[in-house]
């Protein structure tokens, strides 16, 4: 098939729907699709451009197989709702110039959010005639307005009725948990237009690796220590002072030592609270490298998902599978009724606590260092509930099986392959 991805995060992105998207793209490609992706000039999680992409207003290149389309972005480093208007919307109308330079799609795949992106994506199924799917990575405005992020009614009510078009338009929705099926439905919207297609990992990228000697750990000596990690989003779900404060509480144990991996602005404000709790034991670093990162989840003893109690009960980080894979037994510190409380518990891969209690935080990561073989015990059944559930193989299956019904056209088949005994020779 000739399948158009439209996503405003992808590669060199390191974190978020971006490396999510770089791997669907590139898989479908590696099955013998045709595949572009119309995105915009890498900034996250920076909200700055990146330097190589800095004054261009439309470029195309090839990685893997895969034709990326980029077009300009109006980004601005503080996000208030008038830049995430015109970020959103400068996005929906240079994309759609990108969209329509190129190869006729037979079928278009649509990360929401951003919510405006369902415009154009309505557009080129009208010029198309082709079936849009969308990959529905958070539920907005809903979760926006939970957070206290959007207030204006005049905003929360535009971004209502985008939520509307978006889901009427699109011919199939693939969601990536239970609970936003239930929550569209609650809107209206159709069950069987819904298709559930967990976030993935590559398990065979992010796969358990030694912990001692490893690269990362002699990097940042750490050789020795037990390893708290935390990489990733640093935003206003995640409510980090939640770790920094249960590093306070655990400082007198000399081996603990936690780490925290994320950008350059929220390490920043992370600083002046460890400044404040007078903590010796947190190491703030930058992001690793893409190719790094199995050698960096791998360096950890025990792993962290942090979450705000206020986060909505849908909201699914697509850290978890991650985490899962690397083999690593995790701490969540997370809304007790969420998905990412469900998807720890049902894989017995770690510990799921109420979300920011410092103490109870400690007292788990204390219960780990003093128990090895409970913390391996859960890193093994992580990781194999990781290939069972989470794998980019059942992904590719599921998206593939999804476009195949739409456009109505058979999988290819390959050709039968002739065991040794059966070739003969003739005259």
């Amino acid at each position: 098939m000739r399948i158009l991805i439209y996503s405003y995060n992808y590669h060199p992105e390191p974190i978020g729907i971006a490396p999510l998207m770089t791997e669907l793209a590139e898989g479908l490609a590696s099955r013998g699709h045709t595949v572009r992706v119309v995105t915009g000039m890498p900034n996250y999680p920076e909200r700055q451009v990146y330097q190589k992409y800095q004054g261009k207003f439309y470029c195309t290149e090839e990685q893997n197989g895969v034709t990326i389309q980029r077009s300009y972005v109006w980004i601005r480093p503080q996000l208030g709702l008038m830049t995430r208007i015109l970020l959103d919307g400068s996005f929906s109308v240079t994309s759609l110039i990108q969209a329509l330079r190129g190869w006729r799609p037979e079928v278009i795949l649509l990360t929401v959010p951003p919510l405006p992106t369902c415009v154009p994506a309505a557009l080129l199924r009208l010029i198309y005639k082709c079936p849009v799917v969308i990959s529905l990575q958070d539920i907005l405005p809903e979760a926006a307005v939970k957070l206290g992020i959007l207030s204006n009614k005049w905003a929360i009510r535009l971004f209502e009725l985008l939520e509307r078009f978006a889901y009427r338009t699109a011919s199939a929705i693939g969601v990536i948990s239970d609970g936003f099926i239930e929550n569209l439905m609650g809107k209206g919207v159709p069950r069987d237009k819904m298709h559930c297609i967990p976030n993935w990992v590559d398990v065979n990228f992010i796969r358990p690796q030694v912990r001692d000697p490893n690269p990362f750990r002699i990097k940042h000596q750490l050789t020795g220590k037990f390893v708290v990690l935390y990489s990733g989003n640093i935003a206003l779900t995640q409510g980090m002072e939640t770790v920094i404060r249960a590093a306070k509480l655990l400082q007198d144990v000399p081996n603990i030592v936690f780490v925290i991996a994320g950008e350059a602005k929220a390490r920043q404000r992370l600083q002046t609270i460890c400044e404040e709790c007078q903590t010796n034991n947190v190491m703030l670093l930058p992001f690793e490298p893409r190719e790094n990162l199995p050698q960096m989840l791998a360096a950890a003893d025990v792993s962290l998902v942090v979450q705000k109690r206020n986060v909505i009960a849908f909201n699914m980080p697509s850290k978890v599978q991650l985490l899962l894979a690397s083999g690593r037994p995790i701490i969540a510190s997370v809304p007790l009724n969420g998905m990412a409380a469900r998807a720890v518990s049902k894989s017995q891969g770690g510990m799921v606590l109420p979300p920011e209690q410092p103490d109870l935080l400690a007292d788990a990561i204390l219960r780990l260092y003093h128990n090895p073989a409970e913390a391996e015990a859960m890193g093994v059944q992580g990781r194999h509930y990781a290939i069972q559930h989470y794998s980019l193989e059942q992904a590719l299956d599921s998206y593939e099986s999804l476009f195949t019904k739409l456009v109505g056209k058979p999988p290819a088949v390959e050709p039968p392959t002739l065991r040794p005994e059966e070739v003969t020779t003739g005259h």
